[in-house]
């Protein structure tokens, strides 16, 4: 855990990253330079450089230090369920990629099942693609759906990575979506591996589901993992 002097000199150096006194992919003050300053141990600055590493603002080479990392523009993304997150994407102008990377099923889970209406017997799958703007990997969406309504998804969802385009191909044209939770957490070991993102990036979890209108029947309920550092979100009714 870090101790009052490294927390001092993370924010320090976090101000003048955001004020722009470090330029991108150039080199930042050394070890020895910052510890001269700080009249610290050695290792109090290298565990500021450890944090702010982790956190995904500078990388380190061997034998030559530390840099300011190249910061991707953030893309505005409205949070909303009337649209999939690839219109959404295309309509910006984008290159967005999708891999279907499972498809299972889960076990009884009582907030999903409430959502789609579901006894305790009834059977989920739950589908997980991973969505990748400019070749970096940036959400992570997981679909359940429930085998009463889709009869063939555990076939069909491996290799689905369009759910909106299913939802059409099975008749369903229009959609809205209920109350949404958001929540925010650390990266697990396996999400920091699928996502590519440092420890320390938080990410921001939606929580929903997917109704269909007019039929007024619940399609789906929807987990999205998005990386924080990727996106400006707005929440709107559009």
């Amino acid at each position: 855990m870090a101790d009052e002097v490294e927390l001092m000199i993370v924010d320090d150096l976090m101000e003048a990253i955001v004020q722009g006194k470090f330029k991108k992919n150039k080199r930042l003050p050394s070890e020895t330079e910052l510890t001269d300053y700080y009249k610290v141990p050695r290792i109090k600055v290298r565990n500021a450089f450890l944090k702010l590493e982790e956190m995904g603002y500078i990388y380190s080479k061997q034998g030559k230090g530390r840099f300011l990392k190249d910061k991707h523009q953030q893309v505005e993304l409205h949070l909303t369920g009337s649209t999939s997150f690839t219109e959404k994407m295309l309509n910006a102008g984008l290159t967005l990629e999708t891999k279907n990377i499972s498809c299972e099923k889960i076990a009884y889970h009582p907030r999903i099942y409430k959502t789609l209406q579901l006894s305790e017997d009834a059977e989920v799958f739950k589908i997980s693609r991973l969505r990748l703007l400019e070749g970096r990997p940036i959400a992570l969406h997981s679909s359940y759906l429930a085998k009463s309504t889709f009869p063939h998804i555990e076939q069909e969802g491996k290799e689905l990575k369009s759910i909106f385009s299913y939802y059409r191909k099975m008749g369903f044209t229009e959609f809205t979506s209920g109350e949404s939770l958001l929540s925010i957490s650390f990266p697990t070991r396996e999400e920091r591996t699928i996502l590519e993102c440092p420890v320390l990036v938080p990410l921001l979890i939606v929580e929903s589901n997917c109704i269909a209108v007019p039929q007024d029947k619940v399609l789906e309920y929807t987990k999205i993992i998005y990386r924080s550092d990727s996106f400006n979100y707005f929440i709107t009714t559009k």
